[in-house]
């Protein structure tokens, strides 16, 4: 990654990942900075997610997603400096 993150490699995105709750305890982190090759989506993430956390496995689909503070699809396209965040389902009493 190149020491401006202001400035898109020719080959890639960078973006920042946010993690809450069960999701950050099953990764270890509550955020994680990305390189990811343009083009790439919310769901491509989630699926290299749960091929790196066999806790995952059973979750094909993701779950909330939001991208800049804005629920979207997890189809939706990442741009460089976005910032994305899975929400796991909450249950409470």
């Amino acid at each position: 990654m190149t020491s401006d993150p202001s400035i898109q490699s020719a080959t890639g995105i960078s973006v920042k990942l946010l993690l809450f709750a069960v999701l950050r305890d099953i990764v270890g982190a509550d955020e994680r900075d990305l390189d990811l090759p343009n083009g790439a989506t919310a769901d491509d993430v989630w699926q290299d997610l749960r091929r790196q956390h066999a806790s995952l496995e059973g979750y094909a689909t993701a779950p909330m997603t939001a991208i800049n503070m804005q629920y979207v699809k997890s189809s939706a396209v990442l741009q460089h400096g976005d910032e994305l965040a899975f929400i796991p389902p909450v249950s409470g009493g």
